[in-house]
């Protein structure tokens, strides 16, 4: 069953995925359909899950199951991944991790990670710059450890290496 993700409480299971590329506003409409009619439907054991799902900056899908009312399984969860691999069978891929998302000037820029060496090297991103932590696992987390500056995340222990060796 369908709610709406500000209404799920903070202990909610989610799961973060990030598209390869910005999609085009009739791409996010496909998403938004797509995922609203699998969330209306989506069960464990033939139990409803209370889920929602996000579509944000067209290029973050999160999907959310609150389990406080019925736990998603491993097959529910399958089941939310071939949504995925459909998508992908269209051109719209969110199980490519090679590219890490950084929010510069209010936009998504992805970098491979043979060009953060290079970008951390001539300024252009920095400790402060913002990132995105896709491994947080429940609403609240997602809430507050999401979006979180380059420093705070797992690129840290490369900053020193890179933006004051000049």
């Amino acid at each position: 069953m369908y709610s709406n993700f500000e209404n799920l409480p903070s202990h909610t299971r989610i799961w973060v995925y990030q598209s390869d590329r910005k999609l085009t506003e009739k791409e996010a409409e496909l998403i938004n359909a797509e995922y609203k009619s699998f969330c209306e439907s989506w069960e464990a054991h033939g139990q409803p899950l209370k889920t929602s799902f996000q579509l944000l900056f067209k290029q973050f899908l999160i999907l959310a199951v609150d389990e406080g009312v019925h736990h998603a399984s491993g097959c529910s969860i399958d089941g939310s991944v071939r949504v995925l691999k459909n998508l992908q069978n269209q051109g719209i891929n969110f199980l490519d991790a090679s590219k890490i998302a950084f929010l510069i000037n209010e936009e998504i820029k992805l970098f491979g990670r043979l060009e953060l060496k290079p970008l951390f090297a001539s300024g252009f991103l920095t400790p402060q710059t913002i990132t995105f932590n896709n491994l947080v696992a429940t609403k609240g987390e997602w809430e507050t450890q999401w979006r979180i500056p380059v420093e705070k995340s797992w690129m840290a222990k490369y900053l020193a290496n890179h933006t004051l060796v000049q």
